[in-house]
């Protein structure tokens, strides 16, 4: 229930102490799961303290339990390991600290742990963390692989040592992380995060030798599967030996089976490299050898024609034709105008004959009254009428006679 303060009226310590050890009191037993951390295990104490914490989150809890609870699974149980506690919370007033009071502990089974990632692998395929299409292709050519792996591990000396020797210019910027125990979720998680926010990174590889598979359980937790499903550079897991498949294997974008064949799948061998560069030059020069040849050969088929032996013989043969369709126009034009002017001679002759000057000149003559028209019939003059006589020479005047 909520209480009522204020600046004026705020409650002691004590009262909040004893408060919160009231809301805790009503609480009921739980089944908490996690990772021992710490185990305090005095000789002749009656009471064992234990820390429990959770691998996936930066949150740790106290548990203390009778000697006897403890002693029932002292055989199986040690720091590291996962267990199940049924335990009831408790409120230490004095101190105001919470801690869990256990009355019953028992260790998480290889079969139930197996079991429980078979079920976070169905849930997360489910999602499409797992889909080929969220794959995204690794470069050719890294200049800089982002690494995170235990500190002197054997797993960074197989990726850098078979990394350099494949390609001697490949740089690496390594985070060395806790691969197994309670720090390895959250240093992993931090490291991968930290190199995927490089701009100058590649491809990130996360590498851990073999183990257990208690041991490689960090790499099948769900906040460094899903941390890795939003990266936006690929990254390559190598965890483990080929048959162990942790959770990352399923997300990230290239499973290598061990470190040594990350590196091998990540960076290119420098002498392979150098021999297909060898064998595409060498095809190269084969094929534009070919071409040069096919192009010599064509030219010379070419250059063999008559036509290009003796270009002008084309030409001298069209000029020839052309001096003998210009000489039948002209012969064909010269007809034509010769026709013309013979007819024409023919028709001014006509003309000339039919003229009424030449009618004039044999000696006839055209009369014509006053207003000019010609005289044709006798009736159409009157006696002692002036007439007009037009002769061939010239013309004068003559009267009607009565």
């Amino acid at each position: 229930m909520a209480v009522n303060t204020s600046a004026e009226a705020p409650l002691p310590v004590g009262e909040v102490s004893r408060l919160i050890g009231g809301w805790i009191d009503r609480l009921g037993a739980v089944w908490v799961e996690g990772q021992i951390t710490q185990l305090s295990r005095r000789p002749g104490a009656g009471v064992v303290f234990l820390t429990l914490r959770d691998p996936s989150y930066d949150i740790s809890v106290g548990v203390t339990c009778y000697r006897q609870v403890f002693d029932a699974v002292a055989d199986v149980v040690s720091e590291g390991a996962r267990v199940v506690v049924h335990a009831k919370p408790e409120w230490y007033a004095p101190r105001g600290q919470l801690s869990l009071r256990a009355a019953e502990i028992r260790p998480v089974g290889v079969g139930e742990l197996l079991a429980r990632l078979e079920q976070l692998k169905k849930s997360l395929a489910a999602e499409g963390l797992f889909a080929a299409g969220r794959k995204k292709p690794l470069p050719f050519l890294p200049q800089l692989i982002g690494l995170v792996c235990g500190r002197a591990s054997a797993a960074e000396r197989d990726v850098l040592e078979n990394a350099r020797h494949r390609w001697p210019a490949v740089r690496f910027e390594v985070r060395n992380v806790a691969v197994q125990g309670v720090h390895a979720v959250p240093q992993v998680v931090q490291a991968v995060k930290e190199l995927d926010a490089l701009d100058d990174v590649d491809v990130i590889i996360v590498a851990r030798g073999g183990g257990s598979v208690e041991d490689l359980l960090p790499f099948s937790d769900e906040q460094l599967v899903r941390a890795v499903a939003s990266c936006r550079t690929p990254v390559v897991s190598a965890i483990g030996h080929e048959p162990d498949n942790p959770l990352l294997d399923f997300v990230a974008d290239l499973r290598a089976s061990t470190p040594t064949d990350a590196a091998k799948k990540v960076v290119p061998d420098v002498g392979e490299e150098y021999e297909r560069v060898r064998l595409l030059r060498d095809r190269a020069r084969r094929c534009m050898a070919a071409f040069v040849e096919r192009e010599e050969r064509g030219l010379a088929h070419a250059l063999a024609r008559p036509a290009m032996e003796d270009p002008h013989r084309m030409i001298d043969a069209r000029a020839a034709d052309v001096d003998a369709l210009l000489e039948r126009g002209r012969r064909c034009f010269g007809h034509q105008l010769d026709r013309a002017l013979s007819e024409l001679t023919h028709t001014h002759a006509r003309v000339v004959a039919l003229s009424p000057a030449a009618t004039l000149k044999r000696g006839y003559a055209v009369l014509q009254r006053a207003d000019g028209h010609v005289v044709r019939a006798p009736d159409e003059v009157a006696p002692e009428e002036a007439l007009r006589a037009r002769v061939a020479e010239g013309e004068f005047t003559v009267r009607v006679d009565a």
